[in-house]
């Protein structure tokens, strides 16, 4: 079964294909209370994300059979695979290209990295 979540706001850009999301009930208030036993409840896999202006989905498939999910009132979040994303940066080189869109003047006071060598 797929679940198809819209979303009229800007998606969480690391979100990825191969994660998993998840949903925690709100209630009417909007607020998440840990005291009310709400704990996350697993909603399936990431399949698809499709980014529009205003119409952003993510399409999920889950093993629910005969479940009606009421997705009211609830917060939607994601968690990565741990087999993935992990490990630091491998290799020789890198290259790094940093932006300043800003007008006004700004200074850049530190830079650092990971890197790890890959094979000697």
């Amino acid at each position: 079964m797929q679940i198809t979540l819209t979303f009229t706001e800007q998606l969480n850009s690391s979100l990825q294909v191969g994660d998993t999301a998840w949903y925690v009930n709100t209630g009417q208030a909007g607020g998440y209370d840990a005291a009310q036993s709400s704990f996350a409840k697993k909603l399936g896999v990431v399949k698809n994300i499709i980014n529009q202006n205003e119409n952003n989905k993510i399409i999920v498939s889950n093993n629910f059979s005969n479940e009606t999910l009421n997705l009211d009132d609830v917060f939607i979040m994601f968690s990565k695979d741990n087999r993935a994303n992990t490990s630091s940066l491998t290799g020789y080189y890198a290259e790094v290209s940093l932006e300043n869109n800003s007008k006004d003047k700004i200074e850049l006071f530190a830079v650092g990295s990971e890197v790890s060598q890959s094979s000697k």
